[in-house]
């Protein structure tokens, strides 16, 4: 049977946050479109150990992308995209709401020789992540995370990024990154900051249903990071990732592994002992970490999208008295109803799988978020 236009529509929204920008401008070579969304949002859950996860979490974000035609050959572009907490109290001051630039950079691209920009932007392991990052609310909350190296978004991102393989191998693409350093200040914490950096990436849509990446990275940390971390003191931060993805409109699954080291802090509090008696706290970054995820989801005809996502963070030969222990745990059930490309409501519930013991004091609590967006 054919698809409905909702179906659709409501499946490339789904895959892109800035699917329905609507259009400012377009005259004369020069175009410009503005896109953003409003999340009315709350977390709700049964456990008291953290009142983040029993709380507001509305926010709107905005954003524009424009582009220049400065010959047939030469297009200039650009992105820019920021979050407004909706969620605190007007006296609140900006870091405190959680106001903050996501995304901000400028480029060129010529042709089929490819892009290339700088500023703030996606790191390239973040190409691989894509492909699980699509639960309703708690997708990429493991491994990956802001301002750590070139996880997801970051500053300093210079990226360079070809599509077809300078247009002779249809679907193969790829992305040549570096990161400039980012130094600790009074307001940049140790934990999102980072030395020089580079990281790769490829991709290749093997069948028209099916697309199989793969992202590496490599850092230099700062020396007063190693200096305060009780775990993770090497002086690289290394990751690397793989992914596997189907979708054909209505049904899509993902999968995805990726590995990390001295690149992902854990600073718990816990404490621990040692074979030789002397009792430590928990804190600096994961020496190794492997991590794993998967998502099957299904659009309907009618706008349902139910969701079905397992995600596991492991640290691996950890210090003395841990071992392995998991950082993340969890099964994600969730479904989204769009009404029309532009209004939707969802739940997603995240059954926390890590024991209430666990080696380095993590918090086990369920969650559910439920809300209701409108985009544009």
């Amino acid at each position: 049977m054919k698809k409905s236009a909702l179906a659709i529509l409501t499946a490339a929204l789904a895959l892109s946050t800035a699917a329905q920008a609507a259009e400012v401008y377009n005259k004369d070579g020069n175009k410009l479109d503005f896109y953003g969304k409003v999340k009315a949002m709350r977390y709700m859950s049964d456990a008291d150990t953290n009142a983040s996860n029993n709380a507001d979490k509305s926010y709107v974000r905005i954003g524009f992308k424009g582009q220049t035609q400065i010959n047939d050959q030469l297009t200039g572009y650009g992105q820019w995209e920021y979050n407004f907490s909706a969620s605190n109290s007007e006296s609140s001051t900006d870091a405190q709401n959680g106001n903050k630039t996501r995304l901000g950079f400028a480029g060129l691209k010529l042709k089929d020789f490819g892009s290339l920009d700088y500023g703030r932007n996606y790191g390239v392991i973040y190409d691989v992540e894509a492909f699980t990052d699509m639960m309703p609310e708690f997708g990429a909350t493991a491994y990956t995370r802001a301002d750590t190296y070139m996880l997801t978004r970051g500053n300093g991102m210079l990226t360079y990024r070809n599509n077809d393989f300078f247009g002779l191998v249809d679907g193969l693409k790829f992305a040549l990154q570096y990161q400039g350093k980012n130094d600790e200040s009074s307001s940049r914490s140790g934990n999102v900051s980072n030395g020089d950096g580079y990281g790769a990436s490829l991709s290749y849509k093997i069948i028209d249903s099916v697309t199989i990446n793969g992202a590496v990275s490599s850092s230099n940390r700062l020396i007063q990071t190693q200096k305060d971390s009780e775990f993770g003191s090497g002086d690289k931060a290394d990751a690397w990732a793989t992914g596997l993805k189907y979708d054909d409109s209505s049904l899509y699954l993902a999968a995805t592994y990726a590995e990390t080291r001295n690149m992902n802090p854990i600073n718990s509090g816990a404490t621990f002992t040692q074979a030789n008696g002397v009792t430590r706290t928990v804190s600096g970054y994961v020496n190794k970490l492997q991590n794993i995820e998967v998502v099957a989801q299904y659009q309907f005809d009618f706008g349902l999208r139910p969701s079905l996502a397992y995600v596991q963070a492991k640290g691996k030969d950890m210090e003395d008295g841990i071992g392995d222990a998991d950082l993340y745990k969890f099964v994600d059930i969730g479904a989204t109803y769009y009404f029309n490309k532009n209004m939707s409501t969802f739940v997603d519930y995240k059954v926390n799988l890590l024991n209430d013991d666990n080696k380095l004091g993590l918090n086990t609590d369920d969650i559910v978020a439920v809300g209701v967006m409108y985009q544009f």
